[in-house]
């Protein structure tokens, strides 16, 4: 009897190993996604943008969020996706790859662009209409980005921040109470003595007959 309580004993904690550990990696990805979106464009200066069109497919298909790091445009080469002002002045903005730098006689740099998808180049570009340079992507987390604004995207940091330290503490302060709390004593059975104790429990009357054997000889000593 003893063993099958160990057994449910073992179960129940590698289970509680399991959706420990899944508690952890759901944390981690968390914290990992809002770094990526937020925080690390924050610290680096860069900008997120959402793709909303399918000219950079299947690279960028829309609702990636792409960052956009500073570069200098005496750095980019063909085969950059870069994000630039369609016209200069224009704040609306592109994401596209350049398949040709060209300079002129006078020095002057343009660049020419053109969508993964789209059948033809766009036309050419200045170095001032160039934004930066795409630093990595995150798929879907695009439509995320379009519904928050400055001052939300600031609130959710510290609600989420907040809210993740709080489980965190919970998760550790419950482990730690779970691995402190003492287990129920459960007498051990010998297995090697585990046939004669059926026995002495299902054989009543042998029990009987020694009893009468033990008052006869107490009173032939008397």
């Amino acid at each position: 009897m003893s063993h099958a309580v160990q057994g449910v004993d073992q179960d129940t904690s590698v289970w509680g190993w399991v959706k420990s550990i899944v508690s952890w990696l759901l944390l981690l990805v968390v914290l990992a996604i809002l770094a990526l979106t937020i925080v690390i464009p924050r610290l680096t200066g860069s900008t997120p943008y959402t793709v909303l069109t399918g000219s950079m497919r299947p690279t960028y298909p829309p609702g990636t969020l792409i960052v956009v790091k500073p570069e200098d445009p005496a750095a980019l080469v063909a085969g950059d996706a870069i994000t630039f002002q369609k016209e200069s002045g224009n704040p609306e903005v592109v994401t596209h790859r350049i398949i040709m730098v060209r300079q002129n006689s006078q020095g002057e740099t343009t660049f020419v662009t053109q969508g993964d998808a789209n059948p033809s180049p766009d036309n050419p570009i200045v170095p001032e209409q160039v934004r930066g340079k795409v630093w990595y992507s995150v798929p879907y987390m695009g439509y995320v980005n379009s519904l928050i604004t400055g001052k939300q995207r600031a609130l959710m940091i510290t609600i989420v921040v907040g809210g993740l330290f709080v489980y965190a503490a919970f998760m550790f302060v419950g482990a730690f109470r779970e691995r402190g709390r003492p287990r129920d004593d459960v007498p051990e059975v010998d297995t090697d003595n585990a046939d004669t104790v059926v026995l002495q429990a299902v054989d009543p009357g042998a029990a009987v007959s020694r009893s009468a054997h033990r008052r006869t000889n107490g009173g032939s000593r008397w």
